[in-house]
């Protein structure tokens, strides 16, 4: 059975209007046909559909470009193992998603549609599972860390870091989820804010936001001496080591990142010139401000310049910081990272594409956790 990613993208472009019903769809059906797998996941199941569809869409719209894809596949399988998922778990959610794709592009379904997603979920599937069994023998499914700082930077952000009770690999720019005891089943993705160290200890920046079940958890009620559960680092937003000159563009708490980013470029002896451009709406939200001038004094290649986009006293650069990077030089020779809401990283990405940057130097990523 041969993959043909045009038939599945097309069924799929017909699902993506009605993605909030279709993925609801999708989870009824499949704890309906397998209601041992509902103990598997959180309680409220909102941020999950987000990302059941989130995931779908970058597999089905990558089929036909199979290096990005074996690459996020391989993530993938290797973060279920923390859910506890195992091979036979994806034969029930195969047929859930047949049925809900089924349903949903109705209107355009065939038998030449239908051949077309079983050989894509099957290969996908396939891909997760090998990755899955190979990571087992050489990773945990997960680690347990504890908390040996927590320094609350502003009524809502807090610096948090963690020392894992083994070593965990990371590249910089990578996130993890992460799982607090008081919330069990329910995990958060947080950007690493540090290239990895000897200590094997990690630094998260967290907002607190209403309704953020592990986000406020984390910032109100977590001590030194909590500990905390970590599931496999992943993400493709590492360095490119080029040898380009870097701009670096952060949008609130997207700054983690960059900062782990830079940190690596500090580390790896390398003296690109590096500009980092950190967006906030008001300066209160300036978190992490003397440790970024601490650094920009120690290293003469890097530039920090902080952007205030709502706070009319900021006597510093103020505007949107997409339209800040473009009061500066052409950025079409650089290196570029963006991190930061999917607005301010969308339309920075936008600019930067029209101002002749090419997309193969765009670095991206949202800014995680809960917003």
């Amino acid at each position: 059975m041969s993959l043909n990613p045009h038939l599945v993208k097309e069924s799929f472009a017909v699902i993506e209007p009605v993605a909030d019903k279709a993925a609801a769809y999708f989870y009824g059906r499949l704890f309906a046909e397998s209601p041992h797998l509902r103990g598997m996941f959180p309680p409220a199941m909102d941020v999950q559909r987000d990302r059941l569809f989130s995931a779908l869409t970058r597999i089905v719209w990558s089929l036909d470009s199979p290096d990005s894809l074996e690459a996020f596949l391989g993530q993938l399988g290797r973060d279920h193992r923390k859910y506890g998922v195992i091979a036979e778990h994806y034969t029930a959610v195969g047929n859930a998603l047949l049925a809900t794709v089924r349903r949903f592009a109705a209107e355009v379904w065939s038998s030449e549609i239908e051949s077309a997603w079983v050989a894509a979920y099957t290969a996908a599937a396939n891909a997760m599972i090998e990755s899955a069994e190979a990571d087992a023998g050489v990773s945990p499914a997960w680690w347990l860390a504890e908390v040996i700082d927590h320094e609350r930077r502003t009524r809502d952000i807090a610096v948090i870091t963690l020392r894992p009770s083994q070593r965990m690999p990371f590249l910089p720019g990578q996130y993890v989820n992460v799982q607090t005891a008081r919330w069990p089943r329910v995990w958060r993705t947080f950007s690493i804010a540090n290239a990895p160290r000897e200590d094997n200890t990690i630094r998260l920046h967290v907002r607190s936001v209403p309704g953020g079940w592990v986000s406020t958890a984390l910032v109100d009620h977590t001590r030194i001496g909590d500990t905390v559960m970590l599931g496999p680092p992943v993400g493709m937003m590492t360095p490119a080591d080029t040898g380009r000159d870097m701009l670096c563009v952060a949008g609130g708490t997207g700054l983690a990142p960059l900062k782990a980013i830079i940190e690596h470029v500090i580390s790896s002896g390398r003296r690109p010139n590096v500009h980092l451009l950190f967006g906030v709406r008001h300066t209160h939200e300036l978190y992490d401000l003397p440790d970024l001038i601490r650094m920009e004094s120690s290293f003469p290649w890097l530039r920090v310049l902080p952007v205030v986009s709502d706070d009319p006293g900021y006597d510093g650069m103020r505007g949107r910081v997409p339209e800040v990077m473009e009061r500066f030089h052409s950025w079409a020779e650089h290196d570029v990272y963006v991190c930061g809401p999917p607005p301010m990283v969308n339309e920075t990405v936008r600019r930067l594409l029209w101002s002749g940057v090419p997309l193969a130097n765009i670095r991206r990523d949202i800014a995680l956790g809960e917003f």
